[in-house]
Order: C-alpha cells, then sequence, then structure tokens
C-alpha cells in the first residue's frame, strides 16, 4: 500500500524527523488560507498523485508548454493561481503512463533554501537479509539513471537488526553523503529514526529523494514516498486509514476483498492463472505470440468456485480485454472446481470476448467434461502453448 508525500511527511514528523511545514488541500477554496498559515514568502504547491517524476510532469488540460506538477510560488496569489492550474487536472508522468493521474489533492508547503540534494532509502536487501539504507550524493535525480550512469555514487549500508543503527553506521552514511558540521549532526538522529520508522510501520519501502541540506547547514527531508507491507497491514490501523483508494485501480481493490493476487497491465488478454510461477510463464507465452498480457492475476492453490467466479468477472470488467486465457494446473485446486467457477461467471456477466481454458492435473478429465458440455463458447487447449496459439488467433481473427 501507498500514501502520499504530505502522509509520509506527518508520519516521519512523529518520528523526529525534520520536515518543512504545510497544509494539504482538496479545495482551490482553501489554498489561500493554507498559504497564510505558513511562513513563507516562499511556497511549494505539489500535487498529490502515487507516482514519481512529479516535477517534471505536464497536464493533459493545459498543454505541453505549462508547468510542472511540483511548483514554486512567491506569492500567496501565485499559490492560489497554482491550485487552480492543478485540482482537477490530469498530471502525465513518466511512471502514471500516458493515461496520467487525476489530481484531487495539492500539498502546500513551506519553501527552503537549498544548498545540496541527496539521495536516501531504506528497504530490504534481499542479498544480505537486512534492511539497508542506500544513499547518493546525487539526490533529486532519477535514481536509476545514476545506477545505470555512475553507479559507484551510489552505496548500501546493511543495518545488522539486533544492533539497530549504530553509530559506526551513522559514521558510514554521513561519509557517503559528504555531510559535515550541523548536517552531520543531525545526520545522528534522523537515520535512527528513519529506520525506527521503517520497522514499526512494516514498510517495504522509505525513500527521501530529495534528502536536503540547507543554506544554514541543516538537513531537512524535502520529499518522502512510502510503500508498505500488505501482509503486514493487520497490526496498522493508523495506516490503513491513509489509504486513498482514488489512486488505486477499481479492479486491484475488488481483487483484494476476495483475496486475489491482481495487478492490471496494458495488454488486451486477460489471463487467470493459478500460481505466480505459472501465471508469469502465460504472461511470457502471450508476449512471446505478439500480444500482451492486460494482468497478472494468480487466484492460488485453494480457491474455491465463488473466488474463480469473482477472479474472473474482475477480468472481464476490463475495457481492454479483448480475449481471455485460462490457465490451470490442478493440484490442491480441483480441475472441476475451476471449471465450475468458470462456467458461474460466464452465466452471470455474459461472455463478449474469445475464452481459451487450459486445465492440467486433479480431475481435469472432468473439469473438460463440464466445460464442453456446459454450452458455451469456451475452446478448449491441450497445453500452455497450444493455449497461447489459440487465444491470439482468436483475437486477430
Amino acid at each position: 500500500m501507498n500514501i502520499h508525500e504530505y502522509q509520509a511527511k506527518a508520519l516521519l514528523k512523529g518520528y523526529g524527523a525534520p520536515v518543512a511545514e504545510g497544509v494539504a488541500i482538496l479545495k482551490v477554496e482553501e489554498a489561500e488560507a493554507a498559504a497564510k498559515s505558513l511562513p513563507g514568502p516562499l511556497y511549494v504547491v505539489k500535487s498529490q498523485i502515487h507516482a514519481g517524476g512529479r516535477g517534471k510532469g505536464k497536464f493533459k488540460e493545459l498543454g505541453p508548454e505549462a508547468k510542472g506538477g511540483v511548483r514554486l510560488a512567491k506569492s500567496i496569489d501565485e499559490v492560489v493561481a497554482h491550485a487552480k492550474d492543478m485540482l482537477g487536472n490530469t498530471l502525465v508522468t513518466a511512471q502514471t503512463g500516458e493515461a496520467g493521474k487525476q489530481v484531487n489533492r495539492l500539498y502546500i508547503e513551506d519553501g527552503a533554501d537549498i544548498a545540496r540534494e541527496l539521495y536516501c532509502s531504506l528497504l530490504v536487501d534481499r542479498s544480505v537479509g537486512r534492511v539497508a539504507f542506500v544513499v547518493s550524493t546525487e539526490g533529486g535525480m532519477d535514481i536509476e539513471a545514476v545506477a545505470h550512469d555512475t553507479p559507484e555514487k551510489i552505496q548500501t549500508i546493511a543495518i545488522d537488526p539486533e544492533a539497530g543503527v549504530t553509530a559506526a553506521d551513522v559514521a558510514a552514511i554521513v561519509k557517503a553523503l559528504a555531510l559535515e558540521g550541523a548536517a552531520a549532526e543531525d545526520a545522528k538522529s534522523l537515520f535512527p529514526a528513519l529506520y525506527k520508522a521503517f520497522n514499526e510501520k512494516d514498510m517495504a519501502l522509505l525513500e527521501v529523494n530529495p534528502l536536503i541540506v540547507m543554506k544554514d547547514g541543516r538537513l531537512r527531508v524535502l520529499d518522502a514516498k512510502m510503500s508498505f507491507d500488505g501482509n503486514a497491514l493487520f497490526r496498522h490501523d493508523d495506516v490503513k486509514t491513509l489509504r486513498d483508494e482514488t489512486e488505486e485501480d477499481a479492479k486491484e481493490i475488488e481483487a483484494s476483498k476476495w483475496d486475489l493476487a491482481y495487478v492490471a497491465l496494458d495488454g488486451n488478454i486477460g489471463c487467470m492463472v493459478n500460481g505466480a510461477g505459472l501465471a508469469m510463464a502465460t504472461m511470457d507465452i502471450i508476449k512471446l505470440y505478439g500480444k500482451e498480457p492486460a494482468n497478472f492475476c494468480d487466484v492460488g492453490g485453494g480457491a474455491g468456485k465463488e473466488k474463480v467466479a469473482a477472479a474472473f468477472k474482475i477480468i472481464t470488467a476490463d475495457p481492454k480485454v479483448e480475449g481471455i486465457l485460462v490457465n490451470i494446473f490442478g493440484g490442491i485446486m480441483k480441475c472441476d472446481v475451476i471449471a465450475e467457477g468458470v462456467i458461474a461467471a460466464v452465466k452471470e456477466v455474459g461472455l463478449k470476448v474469445p475464452l481459451v481454458v487450459r486445465l492440467e492435473g486433479t480431475n481435469v478429465e472432468l473439469g473438460k467434461k463440464i466445460l464442453n458440455e456446459s454450452g458455451l463458447a469456451i475452446t478448449a487447449a491441450d497445453d500452455l502453448d497450444d493455449a497461447a496459439k489459440k487465444i491470439v488467433a482468436a483475437i486477430n481473427g
């Protein structure tokens, strides 16, 4: 689960991290009062969407020459003008794709005098089985580009979970970021605080980009991105209240209610598979034959008829889907249960696109019999290669 920047900063502030004063707003009419509540005279108006690259993004409705989704304002009138431009319009960034995301809220923040921009993130380094700081002096930039072009400028400091962030760890981070003076002193409290927040809130990612050194020599969290482990949310009612479902795909929200592993993609062939590895193989073979998967959908090994039907309905609700491939290897999950679930879903929502079903494993003959005797326009496949060929051919012709 992701949250907005202003929510992430409020959470970090509770752990003692230095953040600027700011106010989140939902309406243009709130912009003036929000700005007046801040010290000024420099303000920053930030679009709040779950995507990076906001500063370089463009609003669909404002034309290619318009400013991006993060703007400086030197007066309250400018703050209001920026709010009018942003709220309700669609921001397109490198991470949103061409569809973009509608900006439904803004964060108006007090400005900062920036001397240096740094990069800092925390994540689980699976190569060593520890939470690690990933830091670089190249903050405010595309960290992937830095990793590709100048990997030596990125350093990783793994933290011993028993010891926590030690003085030696802080010293290593300070050295990697070339901090000195007041900034080096601030580091002694900031980096342990970030680590504590990451662990106590079961985060999957905490990214501060940029972490800035201000002209007065102090550190400040200028931007913050957080992602939480969905499997641990039952422990964090306070985090669950921060969820903004308007930023999520409606199909993924519905899938989560049925405990389905579902990720919406940009292709045109819907996939329903049991097992993540089989799902990846199914998507790969669809691409091999020239098409693109519309989703990743793993119904799991122990799904019942109702869960299968729910998955099918979610897939058919995607207007991009021009064909559906069901690929099930029945082990714990029996092929006849899959067949009954598919038929129940088809009878409820109808079938407007080609459907190819490949079954293998437990009760496979019974499953095929159920499908063949259903009277529905379902194409059976003998194996995965045959299934992929048939669904692609059906769409093509």
